[in-house]
């Protein structure tokens, strides 16, 4: 005998004993515990960045150490210790950019301001001039 051919009594069905047992249909509601906040932010690709230019005091492993820490932390669902990670990752990060930035532009003016001076001196130094290039090896020639 199929399903489709069976006739059930009126007042049972296949699951319940009879209509009476039956509850009426609810909502269900499920609480992910968000509360509304936004995770903390981990920072991680920032970190990895900065991590692999290779800069003063490894201060781009420590950010990425901290990021590593601060996602661990939100996947265990301690939002306040993840939170304090991601602060340090994020300082870590900006001062290791800050440096990375700063060393270049450094050397930049210093270079720039070297030939400058030596440009505007008197003598064989001209720099600027037609053979600017072969006086500025002279320097480096003993």
């Amino acid at each position: 005998m199929d399903n489709h051919s069976y006739n059930f009594p009126s007042d049972c069905t296949p699951l319940t004993n009879c209509k009476s047992a039956r509850k009426p249909a609810g909502s269900t509601v499920v609480n992910m515990g968000n509360n509304g906040k936004n995770p903390p932010r981990d920072y991680l690709l920032w970190s990895l960045c900065n991590t692999l230019y290779v800069n003063f005091c490894c201060l781009g492993f420590m950010a990425l150490i901290y990021s590593i820490k601060a996602r661990d932390q939100k996947t265990q669902g301690n939002h306040q210790l993840a939170q304090e990670c991601s602060d340090k990752a994020k300082w870590y990060n900006i001062l290791a950019a800050g440096w990375n930035m700063l060393i270049p532009l450094l050397a930049a003016v210093l270079l720039v301001l070297l030939l400058v001076h030596l440009g505007r001196s008197e003598g064989s130094f001209d720099f600027f001039g037609e053979d600017g290039f072969q006086n500025f090896m002279k320097l480096f020639s003993w």
